[in-house]
């Protein structure tokens, strides 16, 4: 199968002024829909225009990549976060919104997406693109000892009861005849970075290998749900993107062949826009038919990246997957938080375009 979606991105847009302002003071919920409205049709329209045959409407609606799921869903207390460490030149991030700790038992009280997906089907300029984060990203952020463990003994106690709802989602968006749906997996970086593997064996108190192995069957069980014929799904891989901070580094060389291998997607959205990311070399484990979206443009900087070393850079992966298994992307979304990174709707929009003539260079 030919690959799809040469220029791609991974979803997230920054939110404009009026929106944020609006949920800052509270508007009502009728004037909060008509400026997401407003506002998904307008980068619906600007994605046609710079050439994307593939769309999201930016995830305007959501506070965080996150918040489909704790939004539709009883059991978190929004009040409380486990703390992260975030990086970016030794600076903290600052506060943004973030996700509770679970303290009851999890009880969905309506569809994850239903608020998103009938506005931007019925108004999409191109294949409709649908992201909800991996089940693997709750009990690392969301389990906190002496709290949840009085609902969910363990953290994998907690993964599994995620993992049952999020089937419910991934199975009704494949019934719903969307054609691409993206998990969004940052949790994985934890399996490269030494700092985290140590994490997990201290606070989460697993075996980091163990986990890894249980991680992949949680995330390939929400993917069954929703395989049939004509769904791509595929599985987006970073280190952090909060505020253009980040919290893991490391290439993806201790995991490659077990994630790679695992993973049963179609395509894999994968970050390698600095020294963090390590080499290409990991690129040998992807299987035959599976393709790779390099994310070579920062989402984090606003300056932006030459053509030329695009080009360099994807002649390079090259080496590792065949070029007509490769597409192009930016490494992350541009708002992992309804904050946003620290640059402009002008430098997103010219990254943005950049990935799109830099793809049709390359592919036609």
């Amino acid at each position: 199968m030919a690959t799809p979606h040469r220029a791609d991105h991974v979803g997230s847009l920054l939110r404009p002024r009026e929106l944020l302002e609006a949920r800052r003071a509270g508007a009502d919920a009728d004037r909060l829909r008509a400026i997401e409205d407003a506002h998904i049709l307008r980068v619906l329209a600007k994605q046609r225009d710079l050439g994307f045959d593939v769309v999201t409407d930016g995830e305007l609606r959501r506070r965080n990549f996150m918040s489909d799921f704790t939004d539709a869903v009883e059991g978190f207390d929004l009040s409380g976060a486990v703390d992260r460490a975030w990086q970016s030149g030794g600076a903290a991030a600052p506060p943004s919104s973030v996700t509770g700790v679970v303290n009851a038992p999890l009880r969905p009280v309506r569809r994850l997406t239903a608020h998103e997906l009938p506005f931007l089907r019925a108004h999409a300029p191109g294949t409709v693109k649908m992201t909800l984060p991996s089940a693997t990203q709750f009990p690392a952020i969301a389990y906190k000892r002496g709290v949840t463990d009085a609902v969910y003994p363990t953290p994998s106690d907690l993964l599994w009861a995620v993992v049952d709802i999020m089937k419910q989602e991934m199975a009704a968006l494949a019934a719903d005849g969307v054609p691409y749906i993206q998990i969004d997996a940052p949790r994985y970086s934890y399996y490269v970075d030494p700092k985290w593997r140590r994490w997990i064996q201290s606070e989460m108190r697993m075996d980091p290998d163990a986990a890894l192995d249980e991680a992949i069957r949680a995330d390939n069980a929400c993917l069954a749900a929703a395989r049939r014929p004509g769904v791509l799904l595929a599985m987006h891989l970073c280190r952090g993107n909060n505020r253009s901070h980040w919290y893991a580094e490391g290439g993806y060389d201790p995991v490659a062949e077990k994630l790679f291998g695992g993973l049963q997607v179609d395509r894999f959205l994968l970050e390698y826009d600095d020294e963090r990311s390590g080499t290409f070399a990991p690129l040998r484990f992807v299987p035959r038919g599976t393709s790779v979206v390099l994310g070579l443009v920062s989402s984090k900087r606003p300056q932006l990246e030459a053509k030329s070393a695009l080009l360099a850079r994807i002649e390079e992966a090259a080496r590792y997957v065949p070029l007509d298994r490769l597409a192009l992307s930016p490494q992350c979304g541009f708002a992992s938080t309804m904050e946003g990174n620290l640059l402009s709707e002008d430098d997103q929009w010219a990254k943005l375009r950049l990935v799109v003539e830099t793809a049709r260079e390359v592919w036609g």
